[in-house]
């Protein structure tokens, strides 16, 4: 039959039009996100004992950690920086961390305009996390 296709699209162009509105405010309303998303990676540097094994078991070579030792001659942690223009998000570092320090967040916005910005200092980034959350160390 001639005009099948036309008639076809009308019909997906009505039922659009008169059904509920599919489209999201996104920068005035944040998605809710499923509690399972992979979007970012979180560090509380209180937790990490600088073990080293989340820095062995990253597949790409993200995970660049320093640490000195105390007097107590217990590793404390210094430095812990990701290259996240490297990271797959695969969660690996994660499962691996005994005292999971390290977590996968929901934080989705993480564009950046160069290159240099997706080296994260993951101790700053915990601390300014926990002063706009309200908590104070």
């Amino acid at each position: 039959m001639f005009g099948k296709g036309l008639i076809e699209g009308l019909r997906i162009t009505i039922k659009r039009f008169v059904g509920p509105n599919l489209t999201e405010y996104y920068p005035e309303v944040k998605p809710n996100l499923p509690l399972r998303t992979r979007s970012s990676m979180a560090l509380k540097p209180e937790k990490c004992i600088a073990c080293g094994l989340c820095v062995n078991v990253c597949p790409n070579q993200v995970i660049n950690l320093g640490s000195e030792k105390d007097e107590n001659n217990k590793k404390v942690l210094k430095t812990y920086v990701m290259n996240m223009g490297r990271c797959l998000l695969c969660g690996l570092c994660t499962e691996a961390c005994p005292t999971k320090a390290l977590g996968l967040s929901q934080e989705f916005e993480n564009a950046v305009y160069h290159r240099e910005e997706l080296l994260w200092d993951m101790m700053a980034r915990s601390k300014q996390s926990n002063t706009s959350s309200g908590k104070v160390e």
